[in-house]
C-alpha cells in the first residue's frame, strides 16, 4: 500500500513539472529579397545567429529565388527532421498551410501572415503603428511639407506601412504625400535601381523625406535620397548606420526577436501555436534613435514622437489598419 502511494505521489510530482527541454533542429527560410537585405530577412538571420551564439545550437537556412523554391525548402527541412521551421514572408502562407498538414508533428512559424493550424505559430506586426511614428518625424522634419514613400511588392501589407506613415506625417504637418510601389512580383524586393528611380521622381516633385519599405530595393531609395541631399527613413532593421546623419530614423520591426523566441520556446517545451500580433504595446515595432541620427532629431521632435507612442499604446490615438479596411483616410 505504501509502495502504491509512493508511486502515485511520484507520478503526480512529474505531472506537475513544467514542460521539459526538447532537442531541436532549427531551420529558417527567408523571403525572396535575400538573406543580407539589411532589412527584413537580415533581421531574421540576426535572430537565428543570436540564438546560435547564446545556445550553441546550429540552424540551417535557405534563400529562395522564387516562390516555388520557398515551398520546396520548407517541405525539405520538415522531411529531414528540422523542427521548428521558421518561414519568413507572407509569400509562404500557402506553403506553410500545406506542409504543416503533411508534417503534423513539426512546429512551424510563419512571419507576416496567418495560418490557422495546431502546429503553426503566426507572427504578425502592427507596422502601421511604427510607421505612424516615423511619419510623424518626417512631417515635423520636412521643410517642403512634402514626403514620400516607396514600397516593395504592391500588396496590402506594404500599403499598411504607407497608410500608417501618411497618417503620422499629416499629424506632423505634412501636406502632400507621394507613394509608389516597385512592382507586383517578388522581384520588387530586390531592385535597388528601380527604387532609386522612384525616389528621384518623388524628390523632383518636392519630397525631402522618403520612407522605404521595400527590402533590398530600399537600399537604392536611401542612397538616392542621400545623393540628392534629402533624408531617408529605413525599415525593419535599424538602418540609421547605413548613412550616418542622413537617415532620419528607421521603423524597427522585431523579426529577430520573433525568430529567437520561436527557437527558445521550442527548446523549452513551451512552443504555442496561434497568432501573435506585436505592436508598440508589445514591443514588436518602434522607431530608432541612436548616435547616427541623434543630431537630426530635436528634443521637441523626440518628445512629440514619444507622446504619440504613449497615446497609441493607451488607445487615445488610433492608427487606421489598412489590412482590416483597405482604404487610407489621409489619401
Amino acid at each position: 500500500m505504501i509502495r502504491k502511494l509512493f508511486g502515485a505521489a511520484v507520478f503526480a510530482l512529474i505531472a506537475a513539472q513544467p514542460a521539459l527541454a526538447q532537442d531541436i533542429k532549427p531551420a529558417l527560410v527567408y523571403g525572396t529579397g535575400g538573406k543580407f537585405d539589411k532589412s527584413f530577412n537580415e533581421a531574421g538571420y540576426n535572430g537565428a545567429e543570436k540564438y546560435k551564439t547564446d545556445t550553441g545550437i546550429a540552424y540551417r537556412d535557405f534563400e529562395p529565388q522564387n516562390d516555388t523554391q520557398g515551398e520546396q525548402a520548407i517541405r525539405k527541412f520538415a522531411s529531414e527532421g528540422f523542427n521548428p521551421v521558421v518561414a519568413l514572408s507572407f509569400a509562404w502562407t500557402d506553403a506553410v498551410a500545406k506542409v504543416s498538414k503533411e508534417f503534423p508533428e513539426t512546429k512551424f512559424v510563419l512571419v507576416d501572415s496567418v495560418v490557422d493550424a495546431p502546429n503553426v505559430r503566426s507572427v504578425v506586426f502592427k507596422e502601421d503603428e511604427g510607421s505612424y511614428l516615423v511619419g510623424l518625424l518626417a512631417g515635423l522634419k520636412s521643410e517642403t511639407k512634402k514626403v514620400g514613400f516607396v514600397g516593395g511588392m504592391d500588396i496590402p501589407l506594404i500599403r499598411k506601412f504607407g497608410c500608417g506613415y501618411v497618417q503620422g506625417a499629416k499629424a506632423g504637418g505634412a501636406t502632400q504625400f507621394f507613394q509608389n510601389m516597385t512592382g507586383t512580383t517578388g522581384a520588387a524586393w530586390n531592385d535597388p535601381v528601380r527604387g532609386g528611380e522612384l525616389a528621384k521622381s518623388q524628390i523632383d516633385q518636392g519630397a525631402d523625406v522618403i520612407y522605404a519599405a521595400a527590402g533590398a530595393t530600399g537600399l537604392g531609395v536611401l542612397q538616392t535620397a542621400v545623393d540628392n541631399g534629402k533624408l531617408g527613413i529605413g525599415v525593419d532593421s535599424n538602418q540609421n548606420y547605413l548613412h550616418p546623419g542622413k537617415i532620419l530614423t528607421s521603423m524597427v520591426k522585431k523579426v529577430d526577436v520573433a525568430v529567437y523566441n520561436a527557437y527558445a520556446d521550442a527548446k523549452a517545451g513551451q512552443f504555442t501555436a496561434g497568432v501573435q500580433a506585436l505592436g508598440l504595446k508589445e514591443g514588436g515595432v518602434d522607431w530608432a534613435l541612436d548616435d547616427n541620427n541623434g543630431p537630426l532629431v530635436t528634443p521637441e521632435m523626440k518628445a512629440a514622437v514619444e507622446k504619440a507612442k504613449a497615446d497609441i499604446i493607451a488607445g487615445t490615438v488610433t492608427v487606421h489598419d489598412y489590412m482590416s479596411d483597405e482604404t487610407c483616410p489621409v489619401e
